[in-house]
Formats: structure tokens, sequence, C-alpha cells
């Protein structure tokens, strides 16, 4: 996907309107996932090598859900917990983009379980959910009202 693909272009705008940089720039060869790296607190995105556009926001869920104190070193917690967070967050962001939950959950990713997740989250079990409401990011719904916080897949900060 190239960086002018309109799936891409609403992405990185939302991305950077709520924090999280997204720079153009050589990304080795590698990385996690092809053309995409995280990287002093944002992304490096790598135009010369196809990638996912939804994998834009699931690295973009790490950046999000890390320790405010450690965020800009770039680190990405090995925590499964961590990793569950990640994705939930990267579907309320496709949701808030309103953009289809395949983008992020496609045939490819998550070692080809993307389409369960799409169909977990689309029917309303949000594995990770709980994560985001630890770290005081949004609620399980049935929990929202209590604690104020807006209710997931809606998000009250997309920042820890």
């Amino acid at each position: 996907m190239a960086l002018d693909d309109p799936d891409t272009a609403r992405i990185v705008a939302f991305l950077e309107s709520i924090g999280i940089p997204v720079r153009i720039e050589p990304v080795q060869p590698d990385s996690f996932l092809p053309g995409i790296a995280i990287h002093s607190g944002g992304l490096a995105v790598d135009p010369s090598r196809p990638f996912y556009p939804g994998d834009l926001l699931h690295e973009a869920g790490h950046i999000a859900v890390t320790d405010p104190a450690l965020r800009a070193t770039g680190t990405v917690s090995e925590d499964p917990g961590d990793e569950m967070a990640a994705i939930a967050w990267s579907y309320a962001a496709v949701r808030a983009i309103g953009l289809n939950s395949r983008i992020v959950f496609h045939d490819h990713g998550y070692r080809g379980g993307g389409p369960s997740l799409a169909e977990a989250f689309d029917s309303g079990s949000y594995p990770g959910a709980p994560m985001l409401q630890y770290y005081g990011m949004s609620a399980e719904p049935h929990q929202a009202e209590r604690l104020m916080l807006a209710p997931y897949p809606q998000m009250s900060r997309w920042l820890r």
C-alpha cells in the first residue's frame, strides 16, 4: 500500500491527530511488520515497501498502551496483556476512523487469525478491552457508567 491510498491517508491523519507521529523513512528489512517500525514514540513508514494499512493501527496501539515514561524509547512490551490491549485499541481506532474492521484484522495478520478477530469484535466480544479499562482509556460497556469512562469501543483517551 502506498501512503496515498485513501485508507492509509485517513489512518495517518488520525494517528497524528491523537499525538502519534508518523514519519516517512527507510525501515530495516528485518522489521517485525514489513515497511513499518516503532521508532522514538512514533511510527516509521517506508513507502517503498508494501504494507497493510491496518498494521499501522496495530503498531500505533502498542505505542498508545505503553507506559508514558517508556513511550519515547520505542520499546514494545512483550506482555500478552499489552498485546491484547493493542489489538483492542486498534479496533477502537478503526471504528473511530469509520473503516471496516477487516482493515486491521486482514487475512494475512495475526497468524491467519485476523478474520476470527474481526468476527469476535464485530459481534461485541471485546478481547483486550479489560486492559484498556485497567489503563483508564475506556471501559467495558457494562461498567462504563460506574467508572465514568467512555464505553468501549469508544475511548476516553487514546494514549495511556
